[in-house]
């Protein structure tokens, strides 16, 4: 499928970029949380604007085509850096690190600050929909049942306030190459958002699919 790339690196050329890219995504991050919340005065602004521009520029002198994707590794491992929930190279990213259990569970503790404000000192409910979205495949993923989301249906029990949080899901039922999951995000309180999803393995993938589950035939009921 486009956008996955196969790729194997040796373990210390992945820790050198992770080293690199890890520290300079987190940079940018950091910029985006000053931009939102600065308080200088306007020639400081447009100071910071220009050199900012100039950083991109120099960025810009060599760049990938489209997005990152998904690169892959020849014992089934994934670097999906370019995610918008858990993409280490990704400054939209908060970014999460989940947590797998092979029965098919992934959590998540972390912190939401000013970037992802709906509502005054509230996360956006959009986000929690994106975070949820990810929490459940990545717990379909844990329990062998990788699949795109084919439904998603969130309850908002109560506003979440930024800061930290912690993120639940599980697999809840299998039906053939369909998958059932529910998590939910939530404070020191409990639950503040909660969700179902339905994940489907997509046609490209069904024939790898079966070939990893013929001695599991617990994983498609």
């Amino acid at each position: 499928m486009h956008g996955y790339q196969h790729e194997d690196l040796p373990a210390d050329e992945l820790a050198r970029q992770e080293d690199l890219y890890g520290p300079f995504t987190q940079s940018v991050r950091e910029l985006v949380d000053a931009t939102l919340r600065t308080t200088v005065d306007e020639e400081e602004v447009r100071r910071a604007q220009a050199e900012i521009e100039a950083v991109t520029a120099r960025l810009r002198a060599s760049t990938m085509e489209g997005s990152y994707g998904v690169r892959y590794s020849s014992d089934g491992t994934t670097r999906p850096w370019g995610n918008a929930v858990v993409g280490l190279r990704n400054p939209v990213a908060p970014p999460l690190a989940f947590d797998r259990h092979p029965e098919g569970r992934a959590t998540s503790d972390f912190t939401l600050g000013a970037a992802y404000e709906g509502p005054p000192g509230l996360v956006h409910g959009g986000v929690s929909a994106l975070i949820l979205d990810q929490a459940l495949g990545e717990a379909c993923g844990a329990g062998g049942r990788p699949g795109m989301t084919g439904g998603l249906t969130l309850t908002y029990r109560r506003p979440t306030r930024m800061g930290r949080l912690r993120c639940e899901a599980w697999i809840a039922d299998r039906d053939g190459y369909k998958t059932v999951a529910r998590g939910t995000i939530g404070d020191a309180d409990g639950a503040t958002v909660e969700a179902e999803g339905i994940f489907i393995v997509p046609k490209w993938a069904r024939g790898l699919f079966d070939a990893r589950n013929t001695d599991r035939p617990d994983r498609f009921e």
